[in-house]
């Protein structure tokens, strides 16, 4: 069984529609997938619809854009109730963030000289919900300032370089908290993959995991081996999930693809367990997990 965690589609920063997603993670011979676009579950109706045509399990899920003692953490919440008021609340926040900080974000790469402007960025994001960094590399890659993403935010959009700018994440133990009131499991994305080990130690996962975290994104393809096997030693001390993915955003992210890191079936299981023993106790009605490979 190969089950991949955690992909993009064009609903936020991917290239791919979700159902052309689904369509790839099964020709990739994935038996499961993880959609997880960022503050938004608009891709799952699609998603799930392709899934069932194809014969693969999707597993719904967002990536959610939280912030801890200062530095940005990305939180992927499983099976979530998508109707559930706080957290349509905090993705509408997160997302008129993202909208805002695009208008600032071209101004200040004008004043470098970077012929781009708002309405490029809006035909790289071709209507997604979560127009944000991404589709400003797509942007300045269409018009011939950068090579690929990967230039584009190494000389210009990551922090510290001319045209980054910071916007608004929801605090990461409320985002815990909401996503057990809506009947989800919280997984900590690439924990150590943006500022090593130093922003998330094991005494902030401990905490964490007191506070309703539920797993570890282990095996993701900004972890060294080294960082790999100790954030596994880390996960079984703390009783925590240990997830694996690919973190793919089609064309978007380069070596990336489908399964180059995959979850042990065993702790997917334990996390579709702890989803229907969370989703028990909000008393909220969840996503289903459907297909060849569900409970």
């Amino acid at each position: 069984m190969r089950i991949d965690l955690h992909a993009h589609s064009r609903v936020s920063d991917g290239t791919q529609s979700p159902s052309e997603l689904v369509r790839a993670a099964k020709a990739a011979g994935l038996d499961v997938l993880g959609l997880t676009d960022h503050d938004t579950t608009l891709g799952w109706a699609q998603a799930q619809a392709t899934a069932m045509e194809v014969g693969l399990t999707l597993v719904r899920g967002v990536e959610v854009s939280t912030r801890h003692l200062g530095r940005s953490v990305h939180l992927l919440a499983y099976l979530p109730d998508p109707t559930f008021e706080p957290l349509l609340e905090q993705f509408d926040r997160i997302l008129r963030g993202r909208g805002s900080r695009v208008p600032a974000i071209v101004e200040r790469l004008q004043g470098h000289g970077i012929d781009i402007s708002v309405a490029d960025v809006q035909r790289a994001a071709r209507g997604t919900a979560a127009t944000g960094r991404p589709h400003v590399a797509d942007a300045m890659v269409s018009l011939g300032h950068v090579k690929d993403r990967t230039e584009a935010f190494r000389r210009f959009l990551n922090p510290g370089m001319p045209g980054y700018v910071d916007r608004y994440a929801a605090s990461l133990v409320e985002v815990l908290r909401i996503v057990a009131s809506a009947g989800g499991v919280s997984v900590i994305a690439h924990p150590w993959g943006r500022h090593g080990s130093v922003a998330m130690p094991e005494s902030s996962l401990a905490e964490l995991a007191g506070l309703g975290l539920a797993g570890i994104e282990v095996d993701h393809q900004d972890h060294s081996p080294a960082d790999r096997e100790t954030l596994r030693a880390i996960a079984h001390n703390l009783d925590l999930l240990v997830t694996g993915s690919s973190d793919h955003h089609g064309a978007g992210k380069i070596d990336h693809e489908l399964g180059c890191n995959t979850t042990d079936p065993d702790e997917y299981h334990r996390l579709l367990a702890l989803a229907s023993a969370a989703a028990a106790r909000s008393g909220r009605r969840t996503p289903e997990v459907t297909g060849a490979m569900s409970p």
